[in-house]
């Protein structure tokens, strides 16, 4: 697996110069036809592909995107470029940027936030024309300020306009997330309809309290991705979602008094009563015990 461990290896792999040893933006269009191959990267990627992405796929979807698209990447992700092995001609625009650059920052604080750059590749931003302008002048502004001689404000221009970028794809991923609505609400069933399944069969008491990364899993996105979405076309995040599914059964199982309540924590994928107990109290604000007694 090839691995980008410096600012400058990205950029001269792509046939640009360094701009700054800590960010630059590399035009994928100076390169030679490369190889399709693993790799990964020590810093974060905010990528412009200038191509049509009619092989980019958005969930089970495929999209055709003449405007432009964008994927993004955190450090230590592993990417794969598909077919292996197959020689292509990389067309666009790479912003990159170690996470030395904003230490002690408030973005360096709240780099986590933006759940984008934990996104799969088919999982990528569509821009419209107006969007694509407004990255355009981002990767421009940031560009000019490397570009000019180092003083004391360099720094704090520089991540201000990186901030900037990230928070105009914030709101686009947000417009995308509403543009998208039909096929978030196929997600959304599907999602429905997994966990209603999970736990009402025999996975609940084998496997216990399901994950969201397994949910992300079964349906094919990113753990970020599947979140987010959830977030927005709920107003719950996916954990809370399946928590209160979990509380509903957890009632249900409640009113059958023949049951102890540790009988009751087992079936529902609790490996310790006293978790049980615990995370229902949490919930609905008294024990299973004192639950069970109400409603008697």
């Amino acid at each position: 697996m090839l691995v980008y461990d410096t600012i400058k290896k990205y950029a001269d792999t792509f046939g640009n110069k360094t701009q700054h040893p800590l960010i630059s933006l590399v035009d994928l269009n100076l390169s030679k036809p490369l190889k399709r191959e693993k790799f990964t990267l020590n810093f974060y990627a905010v990528i412009l592909k200038e191509t049509y992405c009619g092989d980019i796929r958005y969930g089970n979807q495929y999209y055709d995107y003449a405007e432009g698209t964008i994927v993004f990447f955190a450090p230590g992700q592993v990417i794969t470029h598909e077919p292996e092995g197959e020689t292509h001609q990389p067309y666009g625009k790479a912003l990159i940027f170690h996470p030395d650059l904003i230490k002690g920052t408030p973005l360096g604080k709240q780099i986590h936030e933006y759940s984008f750059f934990g996104y799969q590749s088919h999982e990528a931003l569509h821009l419209s024309e107006k969007e694509r302008e407004l990255v355009t002048a981002c990767f421009g502004n940031i560009t000019a300020e490397v570009s000019q001689n180092i003083d004391r404000h360099s720094k704090e221009l520089i991540v201000a306009n990186l901030e900037l970028l990230l928070k105009y794809c914030t709101r686009f991923y947000d417009r995308q997330f509403i543009t998208r609505e039909h096929a978030n609400h196929g997600i959304i069933e599907q999602f429905e309809q997994k966990l209603q399944a999970y736990v009402t069969g025999e996975k609940l008491r084998m496997d216990g309290v399901p994950t969201v990364a397994y949910f992300a899993q079964e349906l094919h996105l990113s753990p970020n991705y599947f979140g987010d979405l959830i977030k927005k076309e709920t107003g719950k995040s996916a954990l809370e979602y399946i928590q209160l599914k979990l509380i509903d059964l957890a009632k249900e199982r409640i009113f059958d008094t023949s049951k102890s309540i540790s009988e009751i924590a087992y079936e529902l994928g609790f490996k310790y009563p006293q978790h049980f107990t615990r995370f229902f109290k949490q919930q609905v604000g008294a024990t299973p015990i004192a639950y069970r007694s109400g409603l008697n």
